[in-house]
């Protein structure tokens, strides 16, 4: 077997696995000084030259020219009268190089020697490979589907790179094949029993962040910042924005033209709603803002134990609240308050508290927490509705609502 044959298949590994020049010449010359030294004990007389480009690696060693009788290592030493066969013009102290051809190694040595080289390499791309994504972390890369599992789908990247993204950082709703090309951001990179483990997410909030700035050249340029963003992935999602520009609307630069830019963030979040807002330092209309659509009749906020009241008129709860509770769960992550909705009670209305010695606190608390703060707001609801929303049995519903009737036929 001589050099080019074994070199080339490298050259060629170099190549698809895109490891630079330098690199590879290193790595090459590091494994075969190695088995130079297994081979003759030490690799101090030899040359090992390298040409990746053509593939092609020559050893030569350098021995002096001694008298005969006087060699005390081969390796490092030819004698007189050897020396005169090979070339007579040699006298005694010059030095001789000869190249050493890989069949003088032996066949298992050569073996030996591949196998490393091929290790040291694999060992090297994902070195690479780790310090590649580790740059990457919170930037969005593509990637096809290769293989769908129940707890992970696997994904390959342009290079064939194996990335994963779990269960847990996967939208809802997201139903992958193999094949699809598939969107997400990169959250993480580990070194597992030295393997390279990159981790993919879209739930992350930083995942609808980077989409925004694709999106959005305004957002991309700096003109317009994301400042806050809550989101329940594949349900709904609000974004505080803020320009320096005063020329700029920032919710309308988002939204786009009839929503075209808003539209491609919300495809592709498989039908996410994205609630846009405009961000403010002031509290008070930051809170305001964020339980759009809601319109607030007033507030009250407790700045030290970060609270705050809001008040609305009857037709207004619902909307401040949300289907499921989702409106006001994201204006709470979104302004970082706990906010606790209040109906405004009309004149023949009476609050929930006041029936503390009829019905259970409980009770009160559970009802209170989807809207229902008044009598007469319990009253608007069915039985079913009542039990259904507030997670109450239907006799304990019938109950209440035969109790806060009894208050107005007084």
């Amino acid at each position: 077997m001589d050099n080019l044959n074994l070199i080339s298949n490298f050259a060629e590994f170099k190549e698809l696995k895109n490891i630079d020049k330098s690199t590879m010449i290193g790595v090459l010359e590091d494994v075969f000084r190695h088995a130079l030294q297994k081979q003759y004990e030490t690799d101090e007389n030899f040359d090992v030259i390298i040409n990746p480009e053509k593939g092609d690696l020559e050893i030569w060693r350098t021995r002096t020219v001694v008298e005969d009788g006087a060699v005390e290592n081969p390796n490092m030493q030819i004698s007189e009268s050897e020396m005169k066969q090979i070339d007579a013009s040699y006298e005694v102290g010059d030095e001789y190089v000869d190249e050493i051809r890989l069949a003088s190694f032996g066949r298992r040595m050569v073996l030996s020697l591949r196998q490393n080289l091929a290790s040291r390499i694999l060992d090297l791309e994902k070195a690479n490979l780790f310090e590649k994504y580790k740059e990457k972390v919170g930037e969005i890369i593509s990637g096809e589907v290769y293989q769908v599992w129940k707890k992970e789908v696997l994904i390959l990247d342009d290079d064939e790179n194996e990335l994963l993204l779990p269960k847990s950082e996967q939208i809802p709703n997201d139903f992958y094949r193999k094949g699809d090309t598939i969107k997400a951001i990169v959250k993480s990179v580990e070194m597992n029993n030295n393997q390279p483990r990159i981790i993919l997410s879209r739930t992350a909030n930083k995942f609808l962040e980077r989409l925004f700035e694709q999106e959005v050249p305004e957002i991309f340029d700096g003109l317009i910042t994301i400042k806050q963003i809550a989101r329940i992935p594949g349900e709904r999602a609000k974004v505080a924005v803020e320009s320096y520009d005063e020329r700029i609307d920032p919710v309308g630069a988002c939204v786009g033209m009839k929503g075209s830019r808003i539209y491609t963030i919300v495809k592709e979040l498989r039908n996410e709603n994205i609630d846009v807002v405009n961000y403010t330092a002031n509290t008070q209309l930051m809170i305001q803002r964020s339980l759009n659509p809601a319109k607030i009749s007033s507030i009250t906020i407790d700045e030290e134990r970060k609270t705050a009241s809001v008040y609305l008129k009857p037709d207004q709860v619902s909307l401040a609240i949300g289907k499921g509770g989702l409106n006001i769960r994201l204006s709470k992550m979104l302004t970082g308050y706990d906010i606790d909705v209040y109906r405004e009670i009309e004149e023949e209305d009476v609050a929930l508290t006041e029936f503390a010695d009829e019905i259970d606190g409980w009770i009160i608390d559970a009802l209170k927490a989807v809207g229902c703060d008044t009598a007469k707001s319990v009253l608007e609801l069915s039985v079913e509705e009542i039990a259904t929303r507030a997670d109450l049995e239907l006799e304990t519903a019938q109950k209440v609502v035969e109790i806060l009737k009894a208050e107005f036929e007084e």
